[in-house]
């Protein structure tokens, strides 16, 4: 039976991290910083440490690779969205909207896999559809509910039409796609991730409902998770902006599941909002400002998830 949740993870500690001058123009929770280069990429390196002893002690197997410091990646801290993997032993790879993002898609990182004891059956590589400027950027543009096969997906300059139907025909996923804006300068502009404004676990979803405009959309989205039995927990358009659409649920050996959040997103929810997400799973907060102000991602950026089978 397909699960929602896996006990393992990997992840990229970062080598050159720091502001994507390529990616900013349609990711509006970027901020620069006027600090050098270095020293941005200390802090990050010991945000990133502190999150991977955090996981480790609650027993969730993190596999950690280092990034190459050459060519420069100032991203790779954010591997979930070059590749996915599937219980079937089906590895994807995906089209990225920047050029210099796409130098993280690493095959040494699925040999490591392989290596770690995972069994890869089949490799299936999306990166042909950039040279249309096409693009389906892994589980930053596509939300899944892996048990109903069920892919939420918010259109935008980094998620086309055409590669995420050919992932749902591909995967034998039914696919939800639908616009999701937020306000930025007083301009409605398109939500550049699905996972920025919804997240998805066993029991639960946080949904930023009111970011998505047309209300025939909203009410599909609605009646989705609720079909498939999720407890929906909504969150404004404030919060989402403190990252608190940005989770992931994980699990460790012995079953306990838990929601992953940063320190942001849990200070912007309140007591009832938490107290929902406790009702079914533990929490993990871990502390990624620097990650966060830079980078314009979180947590669930950080963690690719890894369902292939044991061999």
């Amino acid at each position: 039976m397909a699960q929602q949740t896996t006990s393992s993870v990997l992840m990229v500690r970062p080598g050159n991290f720091g502001f994507n001058p390529e990616t900013a123009d349609n990711n509006f929770y970027q901020k620069q910083d006027a600090r050098p280069m270095q020293e941005i990429n200390a802090l990050a390196q010991e945000e990133f440490d502190e999150f991977v002893k955090l996981l480790s002690k609650h027993e969730i197997k993190v596999l950690v690779v280092e990034d190459t410091l050459e060519p420069k990646k100032t991203d790779a801290v954010f591997p979930n969205n070059w590749f996915s993997t599937h219980e079937d032993g089906k590895v994807i790879l995906y089209p990225m909207f920047s050029p210099n993002r796409r130098l993280e898609r690493r095959k040494d990182i699925l040999e490591f896999l392989m290596q770690s004891g995972f069994g890869i059956n089949e490799i299936i590589d999306l990166s042909f559809f950039e040279k249309d400027e096409q693009y389906l950027e892994g589980t930053g543009s596509l939300v899944l509910d892996r048990v109903n096969h069920l892919a939420y997906a918010c259109r935008s300059v980094r998620t086309h039409e055409v590669p995420l139907a050919y992932f749902g025909r591909l995967l034998g996923y039914q696919v939800i796609d639908f616009d999701a804006v937020q306000l930025v300068d007083g301009k409605q502009v398109p939500i550049y991730h699905t996972n920025v404004m919804m997240h998805v676990g066993t029991e639960l979803a946080i949904v930023c409902l009111e970011s998505i405009s047309m209300a025939s959309e909203r009410l599909k989205v609605q009646e989705n998770l609720e079909r498939s039995g999720k407890k929906m927990i909504p969150i404004t358009a404030k919060q989402k902006f403190k990252f608190s659409g940005n989770m992931l649920e994980l699990r460790n050996p012995a079953g306990e599941k838990f929601t992953i959040m940063s320190a942001a997103a849990h200070a912007s929810l309140n007591k009832v909002q938490l107290h929902a997400i406790q009702r079914h799973t533990s929490l993990i907060v871990p502390k990624i400002p620097t990650i966060e102000k830079l980078g314009g991602g979180s947590v669930r950026c950080m963690l690719a998830e890894i369902f292939l089978p044991l061999v």
